[in-house]
């Protein structure tokens, strides 16, 4: 390859790191801005945990399934309009949710709160089900265009700073939607009628400060999801202007010593070969896939359960529990970038590895936030909540590269989709298990109730941390057969 050539590649790798970065992490304002919803519609309708649990867990495991055949069409078509479509159809779904209530009432033609809690269910169900299918255009993708843009030796470090772009969407939309809850909506708090409805709702007093709080703000609810709708739609727009799919669209050769033997075969036949043989007839895959579960379900009770536990378990305001929300995904930015440099530099690129550490470190950061005596001082609780995401954002990141480097660049979003199924399967631990158990305690020992979730995670953890001990002794990646067969 000439200089000029070189020096082209670069932009394009760089162009399409950053666009990819921007255009994922609009994908988190459209999916993980619900969570700063809960509240004041727990507040406002009354719908329990249990119900978000349900619908948690069901949206989850349509997201898990949606990477999957994602994944599989995504190896095969262009990149760029995928993505771009994707989060289109993501910000129309976002627009739909703030108008739940308008929807339901009229589907109901009532406007009664119980009738319109109870057909908010069904919609937000519907919704979020469409929304995740959506949601499962933006991974693919991307693992298909940046195995098409970094070389092998290079993923590692170059795909941790990619993946960064998971914590700077949440982070950012858990500051934006904390602000939203905390400044937005129509204050209400002098409506008796209101004081009394959110008051029986969250089953405490109308002088209680959480009662005054939510009808405030009566509302704000409503653009969590329609100022990250509009943000997701100008960015598809960016997106479709910004990425081209691999470097022979732009008149560019492709990565050296990633193209594997096809000794004749059709390319039909070849990429069913390479499926079988990389993806579904790889062990390592198969392991992956597993501790990715552990991984997921640690990571998602945190980020979908963690301004409510900040609000009712360390009475946090919602603004403050989304910056502590927001500094656990800052960490973890720093986490991942740490633990991809560790990989290519300390474990010769072997993912697994630095996996092992980092959910120990987990374990260990989540015993120290359980054992925090209620009245820790905020910066101490902010503190080790971020230590535990520092470490747990590493194997988060560093799955997917080492998934993609096992299945080579052919098959690395199909890779990625089958690994995604099985952490999106977590979602029926950390929605549903997570939502039943809260509900549980509430009514036997408020106090101790978040107690038990905090114990299970740090078990879970453990667990995970033993499963990708399973692979200590595996290769970097799957070129390196391919190269010993030609």
């Amino acid at each position: 390859m000439s200089n000029t050539a070189k020096k082209t590649f670069k932009y394009w790798q760089m162009r399409t790191i950053i666009a990819t970065m921007i255009g994922y992490a609009l994908f988190y304002f459209v999916r993980k801005n619900f969570s700063f919803a809960i509240p004041g519609l727990t507040a406002e309708y009354g719908i329990s945990k249990t119900s978000f649990g349900i619908i948690m867990t069901a949206v989850g495991l349509v997201y898990g399934f949606s990477r999957f055949l994602n994944g599989f069409f995504a190896d095969r078509l262009n990149a760029r309009f995928y993505m771009a479509i994707g989060l289109a159809l993501c910000a129309l779904a976002n627009f739909a949710f703030g108008f739940g209530v308008d929807i339901s009432f009229w589907i109901t033609g009532v406007n009664d709160p119980v009738m319109i809690a109870n057909t908010l269910i069904l919609l937000f169900g519907i919704l979020l089900i469409a929304n995740n299918f959506f949601q499962g255009s933006g991974f693919p993708p991307c693992a298909r265009l940046l195995t098409h843009w970094i070389p092998p030796q290079e993923l590692a470090t170059k795909m941790s700073i990619w993946n960064t772009s998971h914590s700077i969407g949440a982070s950012l939309v858990a500051i934006l939607c904390g602000y939203i809850m905390g400044h937005l909506g129509m204050n209400l708090s002098n409506d008796p009628e209101i004081i009394a409805r959110i008051a029986q709702n969250l089953g405490r007093d109308i002088s209680d400060p959480a009662v005054i709080d939510a009808a405030s703000h009566f509302g704000a609810w409503k653009w969590c999801f329609w100022i990250p709708a509009a943000l997701a739609a100008a960015g598809s727009v960016f997106l479709f202007i910004t990425l081209r799919d691999t470097p022979t669209s732009v008149g560019l050769p492709e990565l050296p010593n990633t193209e594997s033997k096809n000794d004749g075969e059709s390319k039909s036949d070849e990429y069913k070969r390479l499926l079988k043989e990389k993806v579904f007839g790889n062990k390592l895959i198969w392991i992956l896939g597993i501790a990715n579960f552990f991984v997921y379900v640690v990571r998602f009770s945190i980020l979908d359960w963690g301004p409510t536990f900040l609000k009712e378990a360390r009475g946090l305001s919602l603004v403050n529990a989304g910056w502590t929300v927001a500094v656990f995904e800052i960490f973890g930015i720093i986490g991942m970038l740490v633990a991809g440099w560790a990989t290519d530099k300390l474990f010769a690129g072997k993912a697994h590895r630095t996996c092992v550490f980092c959910m120990v470190g987990t374990a260990l950061f989540m015993t120290i936030f359980w054992l925090l005596p209620p009245t820790a001082p905020f910066i101490v609780i902010i503190c080790t909540l971020a230590m535990a995401g520092f470490f747990i954002y590493g194997p988060q990141a560093l799955i997917g590269i080492a998934a993609a480097n096992q299945a080579t660049k052919k098959a690395a979003a199909t890779a990625n989709g089958l690994t995604g199924i099985f952490g999106y399967l977590s979602v029926a631990v950390s929605g549903l298990g997570v939502g039943m158990l809260v509900d549980f305690f509430s009514r036997t020992n408020p106090a101790s109730a978040w107690d038990y979730v905090f114990v299970g995670m740090i078990g879970v953890a453990v667990i995970g941390a033993i499963i990708f001990l399973l692979m200590w002794n595996a290769g970097r990646d799957g070129y390196q057969s391919e190269t010993e067969k030609a």
